[in-house]
């Protein structure tokens, strides 16, 4: 950790428990020996109880990671398509792809990289201390542009509808489902998704079933109890790979993009350029679309 970093986050804790140990100090009798303890505690505080240690890996600038030599990367590996491990315990996915793309144009090498998988939870916070760049399912939203920059965006994830497939055992005379058709359907969808909103706009008749989990919502499927799942994009069109007696319906019930996640700072402002470079590149030359279609997120109507 940098002086000036230390220093900064000693004020912080400092002003925050200042009013608290002077009280304790004011106590005892051996007010300066008392202080230095009390001092003594803010420092581990900080740097133990609240995980600040002198190992702690500072967020990387561009140059820093050209000099280095390889860009670390915080990914998803449960996440089918955008990132998983195949049954060889390989990373794949479009995240995957895009990860050692960005690599090979900003170190000059696309298996000069280090994967951090990351929970939901740290996929933000992680760019200030373990990852350069954060490519782990992040939509772009206000809340999230206060704490964290973002790139271009790569993909539009959101919402879909996953419905059993009529015509998975061959059915001459099967027909799939439409969207229209779900407006007196029962849905699943899971309790207090941001969806809900938008399901009872677009579907007034239809009925809605709280499910807690994406396992709870596939047997309501199985089951009968549902005719379709509401849930998020990328997830239920992974499920439609790994279980083709499904099929996910191609319209978009609610709209989220994806982007790569950077460090906020001026500092930073080369590697966001950078990166916004290599999105757009991507874009312009088809590279990202055939990608996008290579892990089979691009669904027709």
């Amino acid at each position: 950790m940098s002086v000036k970093r230390s220093l900064s986050i000693l004020r912080y804790a400092a002003h925050r428990h200042f009013t608290t140990l002077s009280h304790l100090c004011s106590r005892c009798s051996r007010r300066s020996r008392l202080w230095r303890i009390c001092l003594a505690g803010v420092f581990l505080w900080v740097f133990v109880d609240r995980g600040w240690s002198s190992d702690r890996v500072e967020a990387a600038d561009l140059e820093t990671i050209r000099e280095r030599g390889y860009l670390i990367v915080g990914v998803k590996d449960t996440v089918r398509p955008l990132g998983f491990r195949d049954a060889a315990g390989e990373l794949q996915g479009l995240e995957i792809d895009l990860a050692r793309q960005l690599a090979a144009e900003l170190v000059g090498d696309r298996e000069a990289i280090q994967f951090t998988p990351l929970n939901n939870d740290e996929r933000l916070s992680a760019v200030y201390d373990r990852v350069d760049v954060t490519i782990a399912q992040v939509s772009i939203n206000a809340s999230r542009e206060r704490l964290v920059q973002f790139s271009l965006p790569y993909w539009l994830d959101g919402t879909a509808i996953l419905i059993p497939n009529p015509c998975f055992f061959g059915t001459v005379s099967c027909v799939v489902p439409s969207i229209t058709d779900l407006n007196q359907a029962t849905i699943a969808v899971l309790r207090g998704s941001d969806a809900i909103a938008a399901l009872r706009w677009q579907f007034p008749r239809a009925r809605l079933v709280g499910v807690e989990s994406y396992q709870a919502a596939l047997e309501q499927l199985e089951t009968g109890e549902a005719d379709a799942f509401a849930g998020n994009r990328s997830v239920v069109i992974g499920w439609a790979q790994e279980y083709p007696g499904y099929r996910v319906l191609p319209e978009y019930i609610t709209l989220r993009s994806l982007a790569i996640v950077l460090p906020k700072g001026v500092q930073y402002d080369p590697l966001r350029q950078a990166v916004n470079d290599s999105v757009a590149g991507w874009a312009d030359s088809g590279w990202l679309a055939e990608r996008i279609e290579a892990w089979g997120l691009a669904i027709d109507g």
